[in-house]
């Protein structure tokens, strides 16, 4: 039980736990302090047994310890280590101490004082321990008085410094400081003795051998055990080594093209390098500790997805280009300099350090990368643009050349009628005679410079056309049978055709001349004998297309490819190659209207014609035709029926130039007919006015009048009257976009009588 009265009140108030027990363990009594260090609070120890106080691993031996203790003297027993348990089984250390004393009645009684030790251990080895640090640390641990004076000295300031530890004991700090740093550590103990603690700052010590060498160090006041402040503790590192790998690191960070900035959990830079002085405006010390908010306020995304994934950044965007993206960057983001923003590129990944993450930020400015990239665009519509212009002034030149050239071929092909029908008088009428024979050649030399108006006249699209839906495969297949003959062994002619193709609405004969043309220009440019490819193919044209970005419509277009492996062309010919009579050929070899041809023939089509060639290497001609869904036309050319002479039919010749006037009357008269001839429009009305026309046969282009204004008013007159036009430049006048109308019959000029008298024919034999 406990004690009671004022002995017990004595016994309950004291620090230490009082057992007394009888010589056979049992406990008599027990204070306050006994029942809470054993955890028997509200319950009475008295009547338990001792052996209860022990471990279950000592219980058995108990006994022994004690009747061997009462068995002889028995002195008293001071500060003996024991462990015990508490009521809950908790073992723990104590201290006992132990007397004993015989009562009157005979029973010795045993009293223990105890004392649990465990904070005292726990203390002593804490004390243990840090002194083991201080000795054992690689880092110079000192302390002084408040007057600077050594207390102690680790083996770590030995090291350091050089000064044993015996010599510096009692000694100032000062000898150890150098004299123009003495000032600032002296205000650096003066704060630590008002009470402060001074983090880890950079500074200099002198070593024994007169050596300054970098520290960083820590200052911390020394406490005594009633909290009074007696001195100083400092922990000194030596950062000599991290100073030059620090500098040579900073080296190489000032070094670095891109701005790198490390940016603590704190979102403060703690890391700067030149470059980022230059890109935000800023110096090293003001960009030190400042938020990072206020340099990247649109970049602060990037940063604070490493911060919270600790990991590297990922692309924010995707308006990089395939060669300059890379997983690590945010791009297109803004930084500011001062008032200003900046477009920059920012790449993020995580650095653990010491003191916690830092992320490093790699900020790249890219002004003059989008200077750079607006002026290549600037530079690339600029040259689309001139290449446009180009295009256009050379279309415009050659249509400036397709006019003149028209305006020619008209009156060209009036003289050549004339010359052509006469020189026919002369054989027919003088057949056998040397005269006959010369006229002969007077009449081939105006075939022949009736081609050559007709060359003029498809380069200037002026040349009447009839078109039809064709299957382009159909028209190269029958080219290839005639060129395998006539090309040459030496070249090697190669067709390759794509099946389905659509139609294209083009004139046969025109689309073979140009295959002719394209062909005889590829053999005349491999005289040593080479290949020539020809091939098909459907295309669609959308507005990035060459021929798109050129001026073509968008849409489906068949492609015809003329390749040859000649000699070539340089730029300054390719550029001159579609102009009328220009030509590389020596003279008397060429028209220089083949190429010009072609262009004609193909532009009119509504296509369009390019050329590839590199000198030496060959030449590729690319022609784009558009696509109809019109069935492809499968017939035969149509044939005329020669028939008899105009047994009287009456024609109204009207033609303004005199010379063909008279021929064309002559052949009709010879040829049966009833003449009727007029100069122009009005005199051909007051003819038609008193006399019934069968025929009119009028020249499209008249002063005044047009052909196809008399022809109406002819036929107001008389509904019956056929009419056959004459023209050697009707486009377009009779024609809408080239196309001659099913309902118009023409005599293209130069004709020949027969021409003249089969075209006649055919004309009178289509009246109802």
């Amino acid at each position: 039980m406990e004690s009671t009265g004022i002995p017990g009140l004595l016994l309950d108030t004291a620090p230490d736990a009082i057992i007394v027990s009888r010589s056979d363990g049992t406990i008599t009594m027990a204070n306050r302090r006994a029942h809470d260090m054993f955890g028997w609070t509200g319950e009475d120890l008295a009547g338990t047994s001792v052996d209860d106080l022990v471990p279950e691993d000592t219980r058995d031996r108990h006994p022994q310890h004690r009747a061997g203790y009462l068995s002889g003297p028995h002195p008293p027993l001071r500060r003996l280590p024991l462990r015990g348990v508490r009521r809950d089984g908790t073992v723990f250390p104590v201290e006992v101490s132990l007397s004993a004393v015989a009562a009157p009645d005979g029973e010795t009684y045993v009293t223990a004082v105890l004392r649990d030790d465990t904070a005292q251990r726990e203390a002593a080895r804490t004390r243990s321990l840090l002194a083991s640090i201080v000795q054992s640390s690689h880092d110079a641990i000192v302390t002084t008085d408040l007057d600077g004076r050594v207390l102690s000295w680790n083996p770590g300031a030995e090291a350091l410094y050089g000064h044993p530890g015996p010599d510096m004991i009692g000694r100032s700090i000062d000898l150890i400081i150098p004299e123009d740093r003495r000032g600032d550590e002296a205000q650096v103990r003066l704060m630590v003795r008002l009470g402060g603690r001074v983090d880890r700052y950079r500074s200099v010590r002198r070593t024994a051998k007169d050596e300054d060498i970098a520290v960083s160090t820590l200052v911390s006041p020394l406490i005594d055990e009633r909290g009074t402040i007696v001195g100083t503790t400092s922990i000194t590192r030596d950062i000599s080594d991290r100073e030059r790998a620090e500098a040579r690191v900073q080296a190489i960070l000032d070094a670095a093209p891109d701005a790198v900035l490390g940016v603590a959990e704190s979102g403060e830079v703690v890391l700067v390098n030149a470059e980022a002085e230059r890109l935000f405006g800023h110096p090293r010390y003001d960009l030190l500790h400042m938020p990072v908010a206020l340099l990247l306020p649109d970049g602060l995304p990037a940063v604070s997805a490493v911060l919270r994934t600790g990991g590297d950044s990922t692309p924010l965007d995707s308006e990089r280009s395939a060669e300059e993206s890379d997983q690590r960057w945010a791009t297109r983001r803004a930084a500011r300099r001062g008032g200003a923003e900046i477009p920059v590129d920012i790449a993020c990944s995580s650095l653990h350090t010491e003191s916690g993450v830092v992320i490093v930020a790699v900020v790249r400015d890219i002004s003059d990368r989008l200077a750079a990239e607006e002026e290549r665009r600037r530079l690339r519509e600029e040259t689309d643009r001139q290449r446009l212009e180009a295009r256009m002034q050379q279309a415009q030149r050659l249509e400036s050349l397709g006019q003149l050239a028209g305006g020619i071929a008209h009156d060209f092909n009036n003289l050549l009628a004339v010359i052509l029908n006469y020189a026919s008088f002369i054989v027919e009428d003088a057949a056998g005679t040397p005269p006959a024979v010369d006229a002969e050649q007077i009449a081939r030399a105006a075939r022949r410079g009736s081609d050559l108006t007709h060359q003029l006249l498809a380069f200037a699209r002026r040349e009447v056309i009839r078109p039809r839906p064709l299957n382009l495969n159909t028209v190269v297949t029958e080219v290839h049978q005639m060129l395998d003959r006539s090309l040459g062994e030496h070249i090697t002619l190669t067709v390759r055709t794509t099946a389905g193709l659509p139609s294209v609405m083009a004139d046969p004969g025109q689309l073979e001349q140009v295959l002719v043309n394209l062909a005889v220009n590829a053999r005349d440019a491999m005289p040593a004998g080479g290949r020539l490819t020809i091939d098909t193919a459907l295309v669609d044209v959308d507005f990035e297309h060459a021929a798109a970005r050129a001026g073509l419509p968008t849409g489906r277009y068949v492609r015809l490819r003329v390749s040859d492996t000649g000699t070539g062309m340089p730029k300054e010919v390719i550029d001159k190659a579609f102009e009328p009579f220009f030509t590389t050929k020596p003279s008397g070899q060429g028209t220089g209207l083949g190429l010009a041809t072609v262009y004609g023939i193909i532009t009119q089509a509504g296509g369009t014609v390019q050329i590839y060639s590199e000198p030496g290497v060959g030449t590729t001609f690319t022609i784009l035709l558009p696509a109809t869904d019109a069935e492809a036309h499968q017939g035969g050319p149509e044939q005329s029926v020669a028939g008899p002479a105009g047994h009287g039919a009456t024609v109204l010749v009207v033609e303004d130039e005199s010379a063909l006037r008279e021929v064309t009357c002559r052949i009709l008269r010879r040829g049966g007919y009833t003449v009727l001839t007029a100069d122009g429009g009005d005199e051909a009305l007051r003819l038609a006015a008193t006399h019934s026309v069968d025929v009119l046969l009028t020249d499209v282009i008249m002063p005044n009048m047009l052909g196809r204004d008399l022809a109406e008013a002819v036929r107001s007159r008389w509904p019956g009257t056929r009419v056959l036009f004459m023209s050697g430049y009707a486009q377009p006048v009779l024609t809408s976009h080239g196309t001659l109308s099913a309902d118009v019959h023409l005599l293209e000029k130069p004709f020949t009588g027969a021409e003249l008298l089969r075209a006649l024919h055919d004309e009178l034999r289509t009246r109802p």
